[in-house]
């Protein structure tokens, strides 16, 4: 892995730490992130669904528009695990926060 590779990961680790915690802006930043394959990651339309939720769920308006956008590019199938792992991330941050 070269040194942009190792960067750009390093980058990524830190959005989703924030994200993690609740930041709305960030989670909508990842959703673009992997929506569009940002810093030479794949494209991953569950991971994008599964942000760009958690930015809606954190108010973001945009977070909402591009949930639907992408919703239309997945199956019910990759629609229902992005929910799950969303869901899952609330649980565990929940169980941190208590």
């Amino acid at each position: 892995m070269g040194n942009g590779s190792k960067s750009a990961e390093f980058l990524m680790e830190a959005r989703r730490s924030r994200a993690a915690r609740g930041s709305a802006e960030e989670c909508f930043d990842l959703g673009v992130a992997y929506s569009c394959g940002t810093g030479g990651f794949p494209i991953d339309l569950i991971e994008a669904h599964k942000w760009f939720n958690l930015a809606a769920l954190g108010g973001s308006e945009q977070g909402q528009t591009m949930r639907a956008e992408i919703a239309g590019e997945m199956t019910a199938r990759e629609i229902a695990e992005a929910q799950r792992q969303a869901r899952a991330l609330i649980a565990t941050n929940q169980m941190r926060a208590a």
